[in-house]
């Protein structure tokens, strides 16, 4: 395996919807997968999801971010840090009325390959509802959760 370097305006970028990504490093050669996302002011975030296998990891660049970490609300500003274990149900938003910026790194990686799988269903004129992103998360460890937990 080679060492992956990408200057400041490389790497893998993408949409989904206001969220934008930049992949930097991913699987399957990968035990890890890192994406830089830009969120912009007032995103609502994901629905409160939780993942059978996979850890979840957040680090607060710029901008500020909440975060449901169990039912525990936490607002972190930059140089803030979350690691998620498996089975732990969580979201984050961006509250605020600036853009924020974070580097999620997911351990074992594939949920990177949502937000690509998405938008190349979108560029073909696929019709991306809600209910059709949910099916597409499923296939990477993402399990959307109720307000009841279920």
């Amino acid at each position: 395996m080679e060492p992956i370097v990408f200057a400041g305006s490389e790497g893998d970028f993408h949409g989904l919807g206001p969220v934008r990504y930049r992949i930097l490093a991913e699987g399957p050669d990968l035990p890890v997968a890192i994406v830089e996302s830009t969120v912009p002011a007032g995103f609502p975030g994901p629905v409160r999801h939780r993942h059978a296998t996979m850890t979840d990891i957040f680090y607060v660049m710029e901008g500020t971010l909440a975060f449901d970490l169990g039912g525990e609300r936490r607002t972190l500003g930059p140089g803030g840090f979350v690691l998620v274990p498996p089975g732990v149900v969580h979201t984050f938003s961006n509250p605020a009325m600036e853009t924020a910026r974070l580097l999620n790194m997911y351990q074992p990686g594939g949920l990177e390959q949502y937000p690509k799988e998405v938008a190349r269903r979108a560029v073909a004129g696929e019709a991306m509802s809600q209910a059709a992103m949910a099916e597409i998360a499923m296939r990477y460890d993402f399990e959307s959760v109720t307000a009841d937990g279920a």
